[in-house]
C-alpha cells in the first residue's frame, strides 16, 4: 500500500524526521517555566512548531492570545484524540480564548457525512469528551462551520473572509499543498482559512496571536492560512503560529483509525473491554519468548502500551523512566507492562466517565 499523509488520509508509516524537513516546521526546544509541568512540552510530544516565540511573548506578558483548532466530526472520539484536548485545558489555564470550530462542512465536502450526522457525533461524543477532560465553558467558543453565530454580525464577516480569501490563492497552489483536489475541498480549506484566521477580525478579538495545535497531517492547512494572511491587505492578519504531536498510535501500531474498533480505545469501554483489548491487540516491543525477553530486553520506543504511558496515563517522570529501563533490560515483561498500562487505564477512564456524565449536562446550556 503506498502511504499517505495529507488532512484527509493518514496510512501507511509516519516518518516524522522526513515531514519536519519536508513541511518546513521547527523542532520544538526545551521550554522553561511553565510549559515544562505540562509533560506534552516536556516530553517533546509536541515536537515542533512554527513562531511558538510570538505566544510565549503574549504568555509571559500576560496579553491576550488566541487557542484555535478544529475537530472533524466523523467517527467517535477516542483515547487518541485526548492528546489535543489536553492542550486546550493547557492553553485555557494560560489565559488564552478558546476557539473550536467543528468541521462539518468539510466532513460534508470531503467525506460525504451529512450536517445532520456531524452534529449528532460533535455533541454526542466529543465536546462532552472535551469538558471532561477539563475544558470550561467559559472564555471558549465551539462552533460549527455551517452555523458559525447566531449573530448576524459575526456569521457574515466569517463567511465573507472566506470568499476573500478565494483570490488569494491558485489552483496550482493547491495542487502543490494537497495533491490531487477537487472543488469541494478546495471550499473547506478556504473555509479552514476562515476558521483560523476569524478570531483576528474586530468583531471577534481583534488583531491578537493564534496558536493552532494540530497533527503534523494538518499542517497543509496551516501552510495556505499562512500565505493567505500575508498576501491579503484588508483586513490585515498577525502571523499564525502552530504547534505539532504525536499521534498515540493506535493499539496494533499507526495511527488509529476511527473505522477499526480493534486499534483505539473507546473512553467509555469497561473495564473488560479495555483489558481484553489491551491483551489481545496492543503491538508489543518484546521478544519473542520469555527467555528471549530477559536475555535480549525488550523495545519499549515501539510498544503500543509504553507510548500510552509517555503519552497519557503516567504524569511522574521518574515512574516512566523506571519502566523504560527495566523493560530494556528484560527484567519487566510484556505481560507485566501491559497489566501496569491496564491498570492505569482503567483508573483514568473510570475517572473520565465518571466528569463526562456530568460534562453531558452542560452542553445545552453552553450552545444556548
Amino acid at each position: 500500500m503506498k502511504d499517505k499523509f495529507n488532512p484527509w488520509e493518514v496510512e501507511g508509516d509516519v516518518n516524522y524526521s522526513k515531514l519536519i524537513e519536508k513541511f518546513g516546521v521547527t523542532p520544538m526546544k526545551e521550554l522553561g517555566g511553565i510549559f515544562k509541568k505540562e509533560f506534552l512540552f516536556r516530553r517533546r510530544i509536541i515536537f515542533a512548531h512554527r513562531d511558538i516565540q510570538r505566544i510565549l511573548e503574549a504568555v509571559q506578558k500576560k496579553n491576550n492570545f488566541v487557542m484555535m483548532t478544529g475537530l472533524m466530526p466523523t467517527g467517535r472520539f477516542h483515547i487518541g484524540h485526548m492528546i489535543l484536548a489536553r492542550q486546550f485545558v493547557f492553553w485555557q489555564n494560560l489565559g488564552a480564548k478558546i476557539y473550536i470550530a467543528v468541521a462539518d462542512i468539510e466532513a460534508y465536502n470531503a467525506r460525504g457525512q451529512s450536517l445532520e450526522e456531524s452534529r449528532r457525533i460533535a455533541l454526542e461524543s466529543y465536546i462532552p469528551g472535551y469538558f471532561a477532560l477539563g475544558l470550561k465553558p467559559k472564555n471558549c467558543e465551539i462552533y460549527f462551520q455551517s452555523d458559525r453565530s447566531s449573530d448576524g454580525k459575526k456569521a457574515g464577516v466569517y463567511y465573507k473572509l472566506q470568499n476573500l480569501f478565494a483570490r488569494h490563492a491558485t489552483f496550482n497552489e493547491f495542487k502543490a499543498v494537497y495533491g490531487a483536489i477537487e472543488p469541494g475541498k478546495i471550499v473547506s480549506a478556504l473555509l479552514q482559512a476562515a476558521d483560523m484566521l476569524h478570531p483576528q477580525l474586530p468583531e471577534f478579538e481583534g488583531i491578537v496571536p493564534v496558536v493552532i495545535p494540530v497533527g503534523l497531517d494538518q499542517d497543509p492547512h496551516l501552510r495556505l492560512a499562512r500565505d493567505i494572511s500575508q498576501r491579503i491587505k484588508n483586513p490585515k492578519f498577525l502571523q499564525l503560529s502552530s504547534t505539532y504531536h504525536y499521534f498515540l498510535p493506535g493499539l496494533k501500531g499507526g495511527k488509529m483509525s476511527a473505522s477499526d474498533p480493534t486499534s483505539f480505545i473507546d473512553p467509555m469501554e469497561n473495564e473488560t473491554s479495555v483489558k481484553n483489548k489491551i491483551k489481545k491487540y496492543a503491538f508489543s516491543g518484546g521478544q519473542a519468548t520469555l527467555e528471549e525477553h530477559r536475555k535480549k530486553g525488550g523495545n519499549p520506543d515501539i510498544d503500543v502500551c509504553y507510548q500510552y504511558l509517555k503519552m497519557l496515563l503516567e504524569e511522574d517522570d521518574k515512574k516512566l523512566q523506571q519502566i523504560y529501563e527495566n523493560y530494556k533490560s528484560g527484567k519487566m515483561t510484556t505481560g507485566e507492562l501491559k497489566n501496569y498500562t491496564i491498570k492505569k487505564l482503567n483508573s483514568f477512564l473510570k475517572d473520565f466517565q465518571k466528569k463526562r456524565k456530568l460534562a453531558e449536562k452542560q452542553i445545552d446550556k453552553f450552545f444556548s
